[in-house]
This record gives structure tokens, sequence and C-alpha cells, in this order.
């Protein structure tokens, strides 16, 4: 069964309806489920695809994906990943797909685990070997069995076809609220080895971003704590996640807070360079989202009002995409930037984008494929898609 202009579904965990636009891009709006968290892949076949959770009112979750073959105007049958009333789908835990060069997927996500009296989040991982239309059950990704929080992860396929997660783990025996360090494990003959400190002091509930370079190495995105000076720092490998550099703080904001701001960075790089972007809150200097290159060079600082930053690339620019009030007192707007080296283009916004949170966004040909939430009053949010020439 397939979907154009519109289509049904019935699932074991609730009905979904999906409603075509003009554009025939396909809308999430069933108004018994609540839908976050979409993410937009191009396919090494070239199709795309759109991964996304929705919440029953049963409380039970469900990670779903669906595959367009028309760069993104219709979308094939959704396919059920996994399903539980623990799976984290919130902008510090987004799951996420990891493509195999043998063209299996392996999905990643956080997982609450069931422990009386405590909180205890697992990151597992399952795999599929029919382009998602069936999984394997999930399984943690971290060989340690105590029960504690590990989440704020990212994970990519390193160059040798070998997986790389990295997360923040509760330090064993703290007496401190929430502290956490940065762990990372990697697959050895696609078998997770034990996992390995990094980091043992950083910010305990940032979201990190994984990214691999033109050349292949290994950037680490986080967001460090010295003394509560929280500025985002970076560490990279070389030879595929084995060895790592010493941090490096990417822009010395000198952030000083006593607490989590929960918010991490987001990465991308095009051949020209890699871009970061993260929010910062400090006073010494402009508050607000700020992209900075590799070199710790700064090329912009968007409006404190200004929320949810992605970046993302094709082959020839990079886009920093994110959420805001176009106008004083208006709903919140889907608005872009292109970057080019260090050429910063003015800012696009997508009109038909509004009252909107969590946008994200891909490159096909010379169009824009945008996919976001749409904030309703009853908190069940749906999910649309647009497109908009670059």
């Amino acid at each position: 069964m397939k979907f154009t202009y519109r289509f049904l579904m019935l699932l074991s965990l609730g009905l979904m309806a999906l409603k075509s636009q003009a554009t025939n891009i396909p809308s999430l709006s069933d108004s018994t489920l609540a839908y976050s968290m979409p993410l937009l892949y191009k396919m090494p076949t070239g199709n795309i695809m759109m991964t996304w959770t929705e919440k029953n009112q049963a409380g039970i979750i469900s990670f779903c994906l669906a595959i367009s073959k028309d760069n993104g105007k219709n979308f094939g049958d959704k396919n059920l990943i996994f399903a539980s009333n623990g799976i984290g789908s919130s902008k510090l835990m987004k799951p996420k797909i990891l493509f195999r060069k043998d063209g299996s997927l392996v999905a990643v996500f956080s997982n609450r685990a069931e422990v009386a009296g405590k909180r205890a989040i697992d990151i597992v991982y399952c795999e599929s070997k029919n382009e998602g239309k069936t999984w394997t059950l999930p399984v943690s990704v971290d060989t340690d069995p105590s029960k504690v929080v590990r989440g704020f992860f990212d994970a990519v396929v390193l160059p040798n076809n070998e997986l790389a997660v990295v997360y923040l783990k509760d330090v064993a025996n703290s007496t401190k609220h929430e502290e956490r360090d940065l762990r990372l494990v990697l697959t050895k003959n696609g078998i997770f080895q034990p996992e390995k400190v990094i980091d043992p002091v950083v910010c305990d509930c940032c979201n990190i971003s994984l990214l691999l370079d033109t050349k292949g190495t290994l950037n680490i995105y986080y967001r460090d704590n010295n003394d509560d000076i929280r500025d985002m720092a970076v560490m990279t490998s070389t030879d595929n996640g084995l060895t790592f550099s010493a941090p490096k703080i990417i822009y010395a904001d000198n952030w000083k807070i006593s607490g989590c701001p929960h918010s991490g960075a987001t990465s991308s790089t095009n051949g020209t360079g890699t871009l970061v972007a993260w929010f910062s809150g400090t006073d010494k200097s402009e508050s607000g989202i700020r992209l900075v290159n590799q070199s710790g060079k700064k090329l912009l600082t968007l409006d404190p009002s200004a929320k949810n930053a992605y970046l993302f690339d094709d082959p020839k620019t990079s886009i920093l995409i994110w959420e805001q009030p176009k106008t004083t007192g208006a709903n919140s707007q889907v608005a872009f930037k292109k970057i080019n080296a260090e050429a910063v283009s003015e800012t696009v916004w997508i009109d038909q984008a509004t009252n909107v949170t969590n946008a994200v966004g891909l490159v096909t040909g010379n169009d824009l494929l945008v996919a976001y939430e749409v904030k309703k009053a009853n908190k069940r949010n749906a999910i649309e898609l647009s497109t908009v020439k670059l």
C-alpha cells in the first residue's frame, strides 16, 4: 500500500492518518497521536527516508520510518522500528538511523529501563537487512549491565564500516546531582566492545554531535565543564576512534552557569570546512545561537529568540535552519541561511512553516525539503513537510 495524495494505515498501536497538501507531501496529523522528532536522510540508494516518533494515548512511543522515491513528494508504507513506553523522543536524545556500506540499516535510540526507585536509560541499537521493513530486537550498546542513566548520545558509521556511539553516563558512586562523564563505544567486526571514558568531567545533560569530516576524521562536539564554565569543546580521532586528541574549546564564550543548559551542538561539513552551531547564554558577548567554523572563527550569532538550530549540508554548501518569531509576538517560524566557506546568506523565511518546532532539512537537487513539528493546543503535535527553492 502506498500513499500519494492521501493514505490511511491501521497499525496495532493506533490509527495514523497522513494527509497531503498541494505539494503532494504528506503530514502526520492523527489527533490521537503526539508526533515528534522528524529526521530526514538521503539513503545510499538515492531515496529519502524520514523517521519520527509518535506517542499514543496509552503512552506507547513508536519509532517509525517511511521512504520516498521522488524527493519527498510521496512516501511509501510506514514501518515500525520499535515501540515501548520508554523511547527517548526529545531534541536531547533524537532516535537516529545509520547506513552501513553493505546496505543494512542500524537504528540507535535511548530506551528507559524499568528499575524500581531510580532512573535508568539505555542506549540501544537494532538492525534491518531489508531497508527498514523488519528489525531485530534492540540490544544495549554498553556491555556494562549497571542500571544507570546513559543518554544525550550520537552515533556514526566510521570509514572502516564499524560503528561509533558516544554518550553521557552516570558516574558510579557520585554524590553530586546528575554527574556524568563522556564515553565511547566502538564495534569490532560488528560487535560492540567495552566502553571507554574519553572525558571524565563534562556538562551533564547536553546532547552531543558526532561528525566525520572530508578527511575521515571523527569529531566529537560536546559541552565541557571547567569549574562551571560550559563552553563547547571538540575532540578528534584519525584512527577510527581508537585514540583522541585532547579536548579543545571551539570558541571561548566563558559562559559560567551553575546548571546544565540542556542544549548541545549541531555540526556539518561540506567540503570547504567544518561548521558548528550551539547556544550560549554568556553575558560577556551577545547571547544566542552562534555559528563557528573549524578554526574557531565566529561567522554569526542569531537573535536570542532563535531556537533549535540544525546544521546539514550538501556537496556545495551548508545550511543552518532554526525556528524564531519573525516579528515580535508572532508564532515561531522556520528560517534558514546558506553558508559557503565563510560567506553567510541573508535569512530566508519559510512562510508556510509557522507555529512550529524541531525543524530539520535535506537538500534535494535545487530544493530544500524541510520537516517540522506543528504545535497543537492539546500538546499532540503534528509533523508536516515543505519544499522551498534554494
